[in-house]
Order: C-alpha cells, then sequence, then structure tokens
C-alpha cells in the first residue's frame, strides 16, 4: 500500500485533502462494483430461501460430480490393468513434499502425507503397509513443479533473474533456449535481454518421479496405477515406463477417482493440451502456433497429442476428436 498512500499525499499537497478524498472513492467504487457484481463478495440482501434451493441441491451435485469424473483423463492402461472390478489390496506409498518458497517469500515447511484421503480409498479397497503384500500400488503424485521462471539468487549472482521453467521432474539445462529472450524492457530493469540459455534449474518435487520408479522397483511385476494431478503440461518420459497405468485429472475428489479406478465409472475425457516429447520441443515451439510440438509417445505407442484419451476398449475416437483435431 506504500507507493497508494504516497501517490495520495502528492495529490494532497495540489489539490487539497477534500478533492483527492472524493477522487479515491471513485476508483474504489469502480473496482468494489467489478468486484460485487460477479458476486465475489456476499449479498446481504440474497433471498435465503432461493439460496438453500440452490446450495447443496442434490441435482446440482450430481452434475457436478459427472463433470468431476468427465474431466478425468485416463492416458495408459497396458494390457487392461484398469478397471479393478475386485475388491483387491492396495499399496498406497506416502508422498514427500519438499519446503518451498512463493513468488512473495512465504515459505511452507516440508512434510510427507498420504496423496489421498485413506478413508475414501478404504471404501474401495483393502489397503495394506507392505508392497509385498498388495495386488497392486497406488501413487499420487503432482506434475513437476518448475518454479515461476525468476530466481533472487541468480540475480544476487550477477545474472538477470531469470530461469528456466522446466515441465520435467529431473534436473534441466536450457541449452536450446533463445539467445535474447522475446520480452524484456520493463522499467525497473536496466536490461531488456531476459534470456535464461544454459541456467539449469530442478522441480521441487523431483521426488515424485523417484516415488513413482522406487514404487515400481518394490513392486516388481504388480501394477502400478499412477494418478497425476496435473497444473501445466509435463514431460512423461521419466515415469510413464514405470506406470501400468496412468490417470491425469485437474483437480477432483479422491471419490471419482476410485470409481473410475474401481470400473465404476468409464473414462471418456481427452487431453486439453499436448505433452511434450521432451524440454527440447518446449523450448523449439512457436510461441503463437498451436499445437506444434512434438507429443510425447509412450511404451503402448499411444501419442500424449491434444484431444487423446482412453476408455475401457482403448482409444477414444468420436466426433469430439474430429472436431478438436481438424
Amino acid at each position: 500500500m506504500g507507493p497508494v498512500l504516497e501517490a495520495f499525499k502528492m495529490g494532497v499537497t495540489e489539490h487539497g485533502e477534500e478533492y483527492m478524498r472524493k477522487r479515491f472513492e471513485a476508483s474504489a467504487v469502480r473496482l468494489l462494483k467489478n468486484i460485487f457484481r460477479v458476486g465475489l463478495f456476499e449479498n446481504p440482501y440474497l433471498n435465503i430461501a432461493e439460496t438453500e434451493k440452490i446450495v447443496g441441491n442434490a441435482e446440482y451435485m450430481k452434475a457436478g460430480y459427472e463433470a468431476q469424473l468427465k474431466s478425468i483423463v485416463l492416458l495408459k492402461n497396458q494390457q487392461n490393468t484398469l478397471p479393478l472390478k475386485e475388491k483387491q489390496k492396495v499399496y498406497v506409498p506416502q508422498r514427500y513434499i519438499a519446503p518451498s518458497t512463493n513468488w512473495w517469500g512465504v515459505v511452507t515447511p516440508e512434510k510427507t502425507e498420504y496423496p489421498f484421503n485413506m478413508e475414501v480409498v478404504a471404501k474401495y479397497f483393502e489397503i495394506v503397509d507392505d508392497p509385498k503384500e498388495a495386488d497392486f500400488a497406488l501413487v499420487g503424485i503432482k506434475s513437476p513443479d518448475g518454479g515461476v521462471g525468476y530466481n533472487r539468487e541468480d540475480l544476487e549472482k550477477d545474472g538477470n533473474g531469470y530461469v528456466p521453467i522446466s515441465l520435467q521432474y529431473g534436473t534441466y539445462t536450457a541449452t536450446d533456449a533463445r539467445e535474447t529472450s522475446l520480452a524484456g524492457g520493463s522499467p525497473l530493469e536496466d536490461f531488456t535481454n531476459r534470456t535464461y540459455k544454459g541456467k539449469t534449474i530442478t522441480a521441487n518435487n523431483s521426488t515424485d518421479m523417484k516415488l513413482v520408479n522406487d514404487t515400481k522397483a518394490k513392486m516388481g511385476s504388480k501394477p502400478v496405477i499412477v494418478v497425476v494431478h496435473v497444473s501445466k503440461p509435463m514431460v512423461f518420459s521419466e515415469i510413464e515406463k514405470n506406470a501400468s497405468a496412468i490417470m491425469a485429472h485437474m483437480g477432483v475428489q479422491d471419490q471419482a477417482l476410485m470409481d473410475m479406478i474401481s470400473g465404476k465409472s468409464e473414462p471418456s475425457a481427452l487431453l486439453p493440451f499436448q505433452m511434450p516429447a521432451d524440454m527440447k520441443t518446449v523450448e523449439m515451439q512457436f510461441e503463437d502456433v498451436p499445437r506444434d510440438m512434438k507429443a510425447y509417445t509412450d511404451s503402448e505407442g499411444n501419442v500424449y497429442d491434444f484431444a487423446f484419451g482412453l476408455n475401457w476398449k482403448g482409444v477414444v475416437s468420436d466426433e469430439r476428436v474430429e472436431m478438436y483435431r481438424d
């Protein structure tokens, strides 16, 4: 709020406090109107009886849940691993979450936790702690967290502060990045080239890759089902070969995932973006050209391209695919 108060004081000096107060209140009204009009704050004049008909409405809740089911993408299903129609024994490894610092410097401490609500999992499968006793493993991970593209430590080391945003878990060096960036020219910076060529970064959650691969080593020939919470495109080459089945979602209830895995529902969703073959194709793509990356091809021969998805019979091929691929 520092710059705002400074601007107010400058205005008071030039125009007087009464004028500036009216001017600032006019701006506040404009800002708040936009917020209130879209319902971002509670309306004290709501019709409570009407609200009770909407909030918690069984019909709406059912529609919302069905929407969740329709958003889950089945990417891999080796030898028809899924669905698991019988109540089998499952091993669910805990996920390590490394300490992190966000853009504003707020630190989140490290922790280890189950990636799913285990009470929900227990309704569908028998949970065991020993991989040797399990019929299959269920691994929950998140797509690579490659940072925000800026690192103050780089700036302190006489760099420009800009670093790669990696879509893979392992260490990545941007050897194929542009020598000269397209973006640049901030009045707060004394340079215009924001290139990160040659710089190296490792995803904050690289342990997710290790979790999948270590679980496969523990399970041997038994199925390993990987559920990935995807927030952006990712490079699958680091984990795909050690997964019998892969499901991707953008944030759904665990019940929806279990319904899918147990066969109570059938997957039908399609990928909303390409999953790149590697980081080279990410660096070489054109920012103003859609779907120009080389997509990843898995061990089953399927290409994780835009509008790709599986159901229990195989690759989904319907009117949506025809429309989206044109």
